[in-house]
């Protein structure tokens, strides 16, 4: 297991403490706007490796202490997660407002957005959820108003599976990612304010809900002077408690730092196509030093839409604040799929004619040699004994050299019904197929999480959230106004703030 504390300081003089001003002025040097790319690239090699799998391993020395970084937030008190009622009584009197959401990933990825605009619905709101045109027919039949964004998710969803994260690792994908990145950034500002493209219903967002995958997000808001509201799967926020998704991190102390590392490289990567969008679309002024694609700025509040009973909010134990008031984790976003689904005969059928099978499927993971996968799986189901159901997904599994008894193949059936029928999941560990699995309890240990999670409500949990950090004001209630000549400086200073450097 790993281990999140960091050390304890003691009242003498430690290490750490004589090393502090050091590292200190090493992350000033990094981080300072007046040094050039160049000169910052050599200084990140020397804590930080990009990996030819796409992530990054920050090395920090075993002796140096968290606190010895000056990693700290500028705010607050911390409030978890229940420590502040999302329930305000104002929340759902709000005016109707036009909430863009702009979503980039799969479908695991677009779902859970699904049921939180549907709840927003319900609460008077107009709901246009910009994503994939691919999945234009599953945003359209929920009836919520669909818009696409560039970029294409199996091109996407199979760099991934090349690359653990969203850095190109060989030279040859660079031009590959960078156009689906392109394309994903300049459909930003068309989704945020362009009519509709089927009906020419005029649109105009009062306020923005994306994923960080959605790159360009703050500077639409920035450009448009509406609230954004950054709403993931996956811990996107620094803290001493875990490390970056996309990193290696053997020791607690670089746990935060490689939050702002990740960042800064991504940033290295996308700084043309941002600064391109800003003067030529958004008619703002260049980025023209390294600071991140911002997302973690304080000013910006953050949803985690995975169960609290899980992953608890990180409270902060390395002698700093951590995730603040204005970081929720609210529960896992389910969309109710089960409730209209009427499954085949064929289905019905197979299930009731012997033991409670195992689902085998990996979702939209892309698989590079699909036929021999399947004939892994079905080989394992036949030694064991086991029945097991074979979800095709993305990757093409379950071409079967010939039909077997114990085995099924299907494709695209809600998780919610069908894992109550299954005594075990074998998957890709996407998000939302890891929540739809411990709330189904198909395992004991699973079962006893399962109880907590029934009893949360994630989309309401997410709804407030955003609402309840919205200007007390809406824009359009007001005088309108430029944005404040410290709008920017306050986004694109989070990795600064993170090592108490002065702006």
């Amino acid at each position: 297991m790993i281990n999140t504390e960091c050390s304890e300081t003691s009242s003498e003089v430690s290490g750490s403490e004589r090393t502090r001003p050091e590292h200190s002025k090493k992350a000033s040097s990094v981080l300072g706007k007046k040094i050039s790319i160049r000169k910052k690239l050599k200084m990140f090699s020397r804590m930080a490796t990009l990996k030819d799998d796409g992530t990054v391993v920050v090395d920090i020395p075993t002796t140096i202490e968290a606190a010895s970084l000056d990693l700290h937030s500028e705010d607050h008190q911390d409030v978890a997660f229940g420590g502040e009622p999302l329930d305000s009584s104002d929340l759902q009197d709000r005016p109707p407002m036009q909430i863009a959401m702009l979503i980039v990933g799969t479908r695991g990825d677009v779902q859970p957005f699904i049921a939180i605009g549907k709840r927003l619905q319900d609460y008077g709101h107009r709901v246009r959820l910009a994503t994939h045109a691919n999945f234009k027919d599953f945003v359209m039949t929920t009836g919520l108003e669909f818009y696409p964004l560039g970029g294409d998710p199996k091109i996407l969803a199979g760099y991934m599976v090349k690359n653990k994260g969203f850095l190109p690792a060989t030279p040859s994908e660079i031009p590959i990612q960078r156009k689906q990145i392109r394309d994903i950034i300049f459909s930003l500002l068309p989704a945020c304010k362009d009519p509709d493209i089927d009906t020419g219903v005029s649109f105009s967002a009062d306020a923005i809900i994306a994923n960080p995958a959605a790159y360009g997000h703050v500077h639409v808001a920035e450009a448009l002077n509406i609230p954004i509201h950054i709403i993931f799967t996956m811990p996107w926020t620094p803290t001493c408690e875990f490390p970056h998704p996309f990193s290696h991190v053997k020791q607690p102390a670089g746990y935060r730092l490689s939050y702002q590392i990740v960042d800064s490289f991504v940033w290295l990567g996308i700084r043309d196509m941002i600064n391109d969008l800003r003067k030529r679309k958004l008619k703002l002024r260049p980025v023209t030093y390294l600071s991140g694609t911002h997302a973690y700025s304080n000013d910006i509040p953050h949803a985690y839409i995975w169960s609290p009973y899980l992953v608890p909010k990180p409270k902060g134990r390395c002698l700093m604040p951590d995730w603040g008031p204005k970081i929720d984790v609210v529960g896992f976003c389910f969309l109710d799929l089960a409730s209209d689904y009427e499954p085949p005969e064929t289905l019905l059928r197979w299930l009731g004619s012997g033991d409670s099978p195992i689902y085998i499927g990996f979702g939209s993971l892309p698989i590079p040699e699909p036929d021999k996968l399947t004939r892994i799986i079905v080989q394992a189901l036949e030694i064991s004994g086991q029945r097991g159901i074979i979800n095709k997904g993305w990757g093409g599994l379950g071409n079967l050299e010939e039909s077997k008894e114990f085995v099924y193949v299907l494709d695209n059936v809600p998780h919610d019904w069908l894992f109550l029928q299954c005594k075990a999941v074998v998957h890709h560990g996407g998000a939302g197929t890891t929540a739809a699995g411990l709330k189904a309890g198909v395992k004991e240990r699973a079962v006893e999480l399962a109880k907590s999670i029934e009893s949360e409500d994630g989309v309401d949990g997410a709804v407030k959230s955003f609402l309840k950090h919205l200007p007390q004001k809406r824009d359009s209630e007001t005088t309108p106004t430029a944005p404040e000549p410290t709008f920017v400086h306050r986004l694109l200073h989070p990795v600064n703030r993170c090592f108490g450097m002065a702006s």
